[in-house]
């Protein structure tokens, strides 16, 4: 992960099922600040490297599965959330879940960052399940925005296949601010491809973003 840091200077990373020594991810430098939560074996993380954003966790919503906390840098302040959507589990369980962090958001704006084990055309997936469609309408009728754009490439593949399990959501409040989405080139070697954009409104004379942002994604087994 530390080669990706230094190449790419993200502002913020959400790891999804890092690999952990002594219940924490491991190869990741002291000088990174690392947000998770639970005291069982994590499978969501929040690295930031950057030491001018201001990061709040916010603990009493965030456990091994969501990481939730308020982010500040500069003038752009906003709500995020790295999460797990448990495929053993009834995705309705999830949804509880963000129920609550929206609650908590009360309309502020707000990214979800996650593994969702869904599959709907609506995400630019081949097909869609059971799953996929009960996200489809869960997220419109909390009038949440999946981000993604269709691309020759996919958020996950392994021997079986490929899909796009990998999903950016924001709400009505955010939704203009997130730019120049990806599914990167790079070699995750995990499953899961990285996923990159950046969040910042444009500087019209230089077409530059003041907040950076990317997904970085790996899986405990390939680390």
């Amino acid at each position: 992960m530390m080669k990706m840091i230094e190449k790419e200077e993200p502002y913020l990373i959400f790891v999804q099922e890092p690999y952990e020594y002594q219940n924490r991810p491991a190869g990741i430098e002291k000088k990174c600040r690392i947000f998770t939560a639970g005291n069982r074996k994590h499978r969501e993380a929040i690295v930031i490297p950057n030491n001018k954003i201001d990061a709040k966790l916010i603990t009493q919503i965030s456990n091994e599965d969501a990481v939730f906390f308020e982010l500040i840098h500069a003038k752009i302040k906003f709500f995020a959330v790295s999460m797990y959507l448990d495929i053993e589990e009834q995705i309705e369980n999830s949804f509880t879940k963000i129920d609550e962090i929206l609650q908590f958001a009360k309309g502020a704006r707000i990214l979800i960052a996650t593994d969702s084990n869904s599959r709907s055309k609506t995400w630019h997936d081949k097909i869609t399940n059971s799953r996929g469609k009960k996200l489809e309408e869960y997220l419109a009728s909390r009038h949440l925005h999946i981000i993604n754009d269709q691309s020759e490439k996919f958020t996950f593949h392994n021997s079986r296949g490929s899909s796009n399990i990998d999903l950016t959501i924001t709400n009505n409040n955010l939704i203009a601010d997130v730019q120049e989405w990806e599914i990167s080139e790079e070699e995750s070697c995990t499953d899961h491809n990285f996923l990159k954009f950046k969040i910042g409104k444009a500087n019209s004379y230089e077409n530059k973003y003041n907040y950076e942002c990317i997904r970085y994604i790996v899986t405990g087994d390939k680390y």
